[in-house]
């Protein structure tokens, strides 16, 4: 009989499962399930509810199973990567109070705000956490529930992320694992401990609403009857610490060792790499984040990348293909059209307000291949200002690991590797958050079952590179890339007080 861990990917537009045979790695069975937001919410909203996330993390499973002709006895731990910041807000019997606010919600602002000036600014901030409190972390999410919804703030017993609220609906259990936890800006990063400042920030009786806090090799607990019966499998089934689809991702893309570099190409875009010690920006653009494997992921985040790209397909009602055959035909720098992608705010740079812009338009340029390149360049542009920051804070890519929808199109990999200058490769296996999450499970089963082993060794192991896909720079692309660079950090720094502006004709 096999032995299988199932990875689970809960995310902002659709929750993936694999089937994943413990001894080989290799994935036997797949299963996803698609969803929305919650329409007709205002501006900056972007709220899911997490009864959504059960019902498609059960088909999805489900379906992984199926696909895998598994019995129910085969399976022996789960893994869950969920969408990093949301705020799950529950009431003492467990319950769900309200829709959760997700990470690319950016109504918090003044919220953000308010807690960085209760700390003494932004020095003081970075200082007592390793982050700056931003409009996507869960912290101005509780604050606003508290200001806008004192009904609702009077009933919230425990604050969930989504991921960790997953890991309930399977064990019964409310803890919150280091990485995922250093996402909420609640966090001090560099003692792996809740900040009583940041705390008191917000309300004096926060820390009684908080979860126990458990490293990543613990296990989350073990999978409950009434859950057990709904997913098809038996009781009892190890559920690992999880973490945030960024920390899996980083799993599932073999970046356990420092010197890997990964890039994800999503809904939103992330880079990060693997760091023994925190590695803390004085400025509070990179996030200095935990990993999920007991040491530290500095990452940056962007919150449009297929958000733009999309766009612009769904708009000229094109296949994917249709639209890199379209982008295709436009020259490396789009004849200088440059995207502004910041279409639902943005995060790194911090421009919550931000509005998409298309600068360069003229006869030349006001064409629907140009429009098509001008988006997968604007966004990857708008991830290495990044990734430039990343390197003045002394991480170094030698290597891209690229994943995610984006990866899997040939013309952008080669944007890629044109915008960072380096070689950016695939995985073999794509899905590499869910995937990281599979790992992590058996990392955590094999770690119960008495056996010392390191995360790392199961990667080596496992993860494997696409090289058929890889990417190498091109000289005259890369220089053309730089000089679209400067283009765009200017006209982003120069128009920071015009979207404010904008922002505030528009609420009127």
């Amino acid at each position: 009989m096999r032995t299988l861990v199932i990875g689970i990917d809960s995310g902002t537009q659709s929750t993936k499962a694999l089937a994943v045979d413990a001894r080989t790695g290799r994935v036997v069975g797949e299963g996803a399930q698609a969803y929305g937001l919650i329409p007709g919410l205002p501006p900056g909203a972007k709220e899911q509810h997490p009864e959504t996330w059960k019902t498609a993390t059960s088909k999805a499973i489900r379906t992984a199973l199926r696909a895998a002709r598994a019995t129910a006895g085969e399976v022996v731990a789960i893994g869950v990567s969920g969408q990093q910041h949301g705020f799950v807000p529950l009431d003492a019997k467990g319950e769900v109070i309200r829709p959760a606010k997700l990470w690319c919600d950016t109504t918090t602002s003044s919220e953000c705000d308010e807690i960085t000036h209760k700390l003494g600014g932004p020095r003081k901030t970075i200082a007592a956490l390793g982050n700056a409190v931003l409009p996507g972390f869960t912290a101005g999410k509780i604050l606003w529930l508290k200001r806008h919804e004192p009904k609702n703030f009077a009933r919230l017993a425990t604050v969930l992320l989504p991921h960790d609220y997953l890991n309930y609906w399977l064990t019964g259990e409310k803890v919150m694992e280091y990485g995922d936890a250093s996402g909420t800006a609640l966090l001090d990063v560099r003692r792996r401990a809740w900040s009583l400042p940041a705390l008191k920030a917000i309300d004096g009786g926060l820390a009684s609403r908080l979860p126990r806090l458990i490293p990543s090799d613990e296990p989350a607990g073990r999978l409950q009857p009434s859950t057990a019966r709904a997913l098809g499998l038996n009781p009892g089934v190890l559920v690992s610490a999880g973490g945030g689809d960024n920390m899996m991702g980083a799993i599932g893309t073999g970046n356990t060792r420092p010197g890997v570099i990964t890039a994800s190409f999503g809904t939103s875009g992330t880079i990060y790499a693997c760091a023994a010690k925190p590695v803390v920006d004085p400025k509070g653009e990179i996030a200095a984040f935990c990993d999920s494997t007991n040491r530290w992921l500095p990452l940056l985040c962007t919150m449009n990348v297929t958000v733009a790209t999309e766009m612009v397909r769904n708009a000229f009602g094109w296949t994917h293909d249709e639209f890199a055959a379209q982008a295709g035909k436009v020259p490396a720098g789009s004849d200088g059209l440059v995207l502004l992608p910041y279409l639902e705010g943005e995060r790194t740079p911090n421009v919550p307000n931000g509005t998409g812009v298309f600068l360069g338009v003229n006869a030349r340029t006001f064409t629907v291949g140009h429009w098509a390149r001008a988006a997968m360049e604007g966004v990857t542009l708008g991830m290495n200002y990044g990734l430039q920051r990343l390197g003045e804070l002394g991480v170094t890519p030698k290597q891209i690991r690229a994943t995610g929808g984006g990866a899997k199109s040939k013309l952008w990999r080669q944007i890629m590797a044109d915008v960072f200058n380096a070689e950016v490769v695939t995985l073999r296996v794509g899905e590499g958050a869910a995937y990281g999450a599979a790992l992590q499970a058996l990392w955590s089963w094999r770690l119960a079952a008495g056996e010392k082993v390191g995360i790392e060794e199961i990667t080596d192991s496992f993860v494997t590179l696409n090289p058929k896909e890889t990417a190498r720079p091109n000289a005259r692309a890369v220089k053309v890339y730089q000089e679209l660079q400067s283009v765009q950090n200017t006209a982003s720094s120069g128009l920071r007080s015009t979207f404010d502006l904008h922002r505030k004709c528009i609420s009127r």
